[in-house]
């Protein structure tokens, strides 16, 4: 798919940023998860954890150093040698990385099953089809298992970003619409913006939900918050080490997470 294509080229131009970024986060701290998903995954000591579009392995080690032993997949070459560089040169070993392009994926070339499947912050919006998202997710979860999912909420997603500071509220892209956005820059929160052709699709909750059910899981919660993981101009830090923007305080979400398992026949 050439969206893909063109996307899996201008996320490797950042790679070597990412590698280099996430290694001194790393080096100076335990994580780079947040509080937020730390909390709401509690104790993952012993688990066999899948991290699906995993970067440069910033979040799969973090999940390692909690005790898990954890395997990271990315579309990127460039991603997956940096990640291997990473985890190598901060010397962790419980986990691996696997080069695979997620709408590609032929899953009878895979039979382990893990007690999770993680994925999060800014994944969603680089998948045109949810379906074999989800379809994956349920291949590779034991019948017991825990997919967890935390990313921008949908509706954060509709508004143009650029006046949210301004405690403004305008449609910038359509809920509904199905055709990639199309952007001629990447990167920019842990690598200098880049001049690559990208796409990124919209999702929307009945999609999310809809998919993992036809997949054979079932959510067991769906948490909203009016905070995110990431600092839009104008936002501020709280007690929690997530970004607001005071304004909008209780007023809207800015982002979501959730849990599904494998529903029991």
């Amino acid at each position: 798919m050439k969206e893909i294509d063109e996307n899996k080229t201008a996320w490797g131009l950042l790679s070597r940023d990412h590698y280099e970024h996430f290694k001194i986060a790393l080096t100076r701290n335990k994580t780079v998860l947040s509080n937020l998903i730390q909390k709401e995954l509690g104790d993952i000591n012993g688990k066999t954890i899948l991290h699906l579009q995993c970067n440069t392995g910033a979040d799969t080690i973090s999940l390692a150093r909690m005790g898990a032993t954890v395997t990271g997949i990315d579309l990127v070459p460039d991603n997956i040698m940096y990640a291997n560089k990473l985890a190598a040169e901060l010397n962790i070993k419980n986990v691996k990385f696997i080069e695979e392009d997620l709408m590609e994926m032929d899953l009878s070339k895979y039979n382990d099953k893990y007690d999770i499947v993680f994925t999060s912050e800014g994944v969603l919006c680089w998948l045109p089809d949810l379906q074999k998202w989800a379809d994956i997710i349920g291949h590779f979860l034991k019948d017991d298992g825990l997919f967890y999912l935390n990313d921008s909420h949908p509706f954060f997603m509709m508004l143009n970003e650029n006046i949210l500071k301004n405690n403004e509220l305008k449609i910038k892209y359509p809920y509904f619409k199905k055709e990639a956005e199309n952007d001629e820059w990447i990167g920019g929160y842990a690598a200098e913006p880049k001049r690559a052709k990208n796409h990124g699709w919209m999702y929307t909750i009945g999609e999310i939900l809809n998919s993992l059910m036809r997949a054979g899981l079932y959510v067991e919660n769906f948490n909203e918050y009016d905070t995110l993981f990431f600092q839009l101009n104008g936002m501020i830090k709280n007690s929690n080490g997530e970004w607001h923007y005071p304004f909008f305080t209780e007023k809207m979400p800015f982002q979501f997470s959730l849990k599904a398992r494998i529903l029991k026949k």
